[in-house]
């Protein structure tokens, strides 16, 4: 049994194959297993929690696991040191997301192309058709992470906060989410996982999409994203298109589209899931 793992901060997919490629199970999902904000203790927990992967644990003999987090040496092998211990007879391969969404969104295994990501958190990479390349290092939902769920989570709570938003769009926001200050510093100061939290706001924006003030908001994040991370790659970009992964970008892909025009970037495919695309990408690999 092969699995093939997509994990973001905030959920992991899980899809188990056999040698031939044929599905062996329904999509497994954990919670998210990000090394950099995970304890060892607490990634062991959660994957032992699945009853779905504990019943075939010995049978697995190969783990590709692609996941925020696991682009540094530490985490990344502090997440391989879980995963060996749980799946005692598999050879395990920990990649960073980064990869996954190249992999899941290239047109041919050799494409050159620009790869962003924008789901709970935000990156963006250049792969020369064999190679991956990042310019910028992310320092995560902190600092960086522009036109992701967790920046357009903090925008939301500091617009709310700051009345900066229309005042339909107020009572809306109020209406869904708890947004006492002592619930959401709770929720950020002393809980895990606080930019998946962040992220859970998001999903307001996609349900009030017709409103002026959430476009713009959206393009905001997307120009500052294109701006930090996408112009990195400025001679690159008179050749090669720029792919997009995450669920951000795919329910944003006319605002994409429109700030693309105004950096003269050429857009090419969004894929919202890349389990589905690494696991096309594992099965040519499997009958090559």
């Amino acid at each position: 049994m092969i699995l093939i793992t997509d994990s973001g901060s905030t959920k992991c997919d899980w899809i188990a194959i056999d040698s031939s490629g044929k599905l062996l199970k329904e999509k497994i999902r954990t919670k998210g297993l990000n090394p950099a904000i995970v304890s060892e203790k607490k990634l062991h927990k959660i994957i032992r929690k699945s009853k779905e992967l504990m019943e075939s644990a010995t049978e697995v003999t190969h783990i590709y696991f692609y996941g925020a987090g696991c682009g540094t040496e530490n985490p990344r092998l502090a997440l391989k040191n879980v995963l060996e211990s749980l799946f005692v007879n598999a050879l395990v391969d920990v990649q960073e997301d980064t990869l996954a969404a190249v992999r899941a969104t290239l047109n041919h295994n050799d494409e050159a192309a620009i790869v962003c990501i924008m789901g709970t958190g935000s990156n963006c990479s250049y792969y020369d058709g064999q190679k991956l390349h990042q310019r910028v290092k992310s320092l995560g939902y902190t600092l960086m992470d522009e036109a992701s769920g967790n920046y357009y989570g903090k925008e939301l709570i500091r617009d709310y906060y700051f009345n900066k938003m229309p005042a339909t769009i107020k009572v809306a926001f109020a209406h869904k989410y708890n947004l006492d200050a002592d619930f959401i510093k709770y929720n950020l100061y002393k809980q895990p996982n606080p930019n998946a939290y962040l992220a859970s706001f998001a999903e307001f924006m996609f349900l009030n999409k017709d409103s002026e003030y959430i476009k713009e908001l959206i393009k905001k994040g997307i120009r500052q994203f294109a701006d930090h991370m996408i112009m990195q790659y400025k001679n690159e970009l008179k050749t090669c298109p720029v792919h997009f992964a995450g669920s951000i970008a795919f329910f944003s892909q006319q605002e994409i589209k429109e700030v693309a025009s105004e950096f003269n970037i050429t857009v090419g495919n969004f894929v919202r899931r890349p389990i589905e695309g690494l696991v096309n990408y594992h099965i040519r690999n499997l009958k090559n």
